[in-house]
């Protein structure tokens, strides 16, 4: 499959998920769970694997191994049709794995390797230009990355308006104290952002989401989404300041993914040309999914 209409640049390893746990697991000798599964992982594997999983075109810009847990995230994107070009292969790194301690309520500790692929990934890894048939370009790990710095993004995102591209982006928590002074030239080309609230007030500061959307709206961002779990997310764009409410009667059971698929939620919507509102919602949608089954995208199995 060719002719990809997005492309999601980002981290893709291996996540190993026990559930039900707690602090016991380091009190005892042997724990017993009910639930111990691998699965592919990482935000922007995750949302390259619902977007293929609905039918579109997806390429996935990233870095994996040559190793065992590389053949399995090659195996996967085959299997769901996501192009993994030849070049994000490199036989000198070590594919990235986390372990993910998934508490009874659905809260999650994660042990993780920061010499695997999950840190690796770098500009020149990421095909530029970008190819002519992807609508939208999204940067699926703003922060997870320490060679893909605030002028990295510049060059990627500037790139991207260049070529006519909607520009979106997810992150994490800020890593080296990064301010919203420094991103602000990076943030100035992206058409949609979503953060989630700790990491939106974390980066500016705040001690509100409302008060987080304004500030980072300041430096250009077309549409700021900040997910807020169980509360929904919140918008701001030119014209809207709103509250998007969440999906009812959701049984919680896991967290992990539910970001990322908030995101693959709201890009399909926008791919179909929908307003921020009706994707928001699609958004919400796919994360309540989410948050009822095991791992990342365990859910679409079940199908929505």
């Amino acid at each position: 499959m060719q002719n990809p209409e997005i492309v999601i640049i980002g981290a893709a390893i291996i996540d190993v998920l026990a559930y039900p746990v707690n602090a016991k697991v380091f009190e005892v000798g042997s724990y017993s769970t009910e639930d111990i599964h691998m699965t592919t992982g990482a935000d922007a594997l995750n949302e390259a694997t619902i977007l293929a999983k609905k039918g579109r075109r997806v390429q996935l810009e990233t870095v994996i191994g040559q190793d065992d847990a590389g053949k399995f995230i090659q195996t996967h994107c085959d299997d769901a049709g996501i192009i993994v070009r030849d070049a994000c292969i490199k036989k000198e790194e070590k594919t990235g794995m986390n372990i993910v301690l998934v508490e009874q309520d659905g809260t999650r500790s994660f042990l993780t390797n920061p010499h695997g692929t999950l840190r690796s990934l770098k500009v020149e890894h990421i095909q530029m230009p970008f190819p002519e048939s992807a609508k939208i370009i999204c940067f699926a790990s703003i922060f997870v990355f320490p060679k893909i710095d605030p002028d990295k993004l510049v060059q990627i995102f500037s790139q991207a308006k260049k070529q006519g591209k909607i520009v979106c982006a997810d992150m994490t928590k800020r890593k080296k104290g990064e301010t919203l002074e420094d991103m602000a030239e990076a943030f100035s080309y992206i058409d949609y952002l979503f953060p989630n609230d700790e990491e939106a007030m974390l980066l500016t500061e705040t001690e509100s989401v409302e008060e987080a959307a304004e500030c980072i709206k300041s430096t250009g961002v077309g549409n700021v989404i900040i997910k807020c779990g169980k509360r929904g997310c919140y918008i701001r764009t030119d014209v809207e300041k709103c509250w998007i409410a969440a999906e009812e009667n959701v049984n919680c059971i896991d967290t992990t993914g539910a970001g990322d698929s908030f995101a693959a939620g709201f890009l399909n919507a926008l791919l179909d040309g929908n307003g921020v509102k009706r994707c928001a919602k699609e958004g919400n949608r796919y994360g309540a999914e989410a948050v009822q089954h095991i791992g990342a995208t365990a859910w679409l199995n079940d199908g929505l």
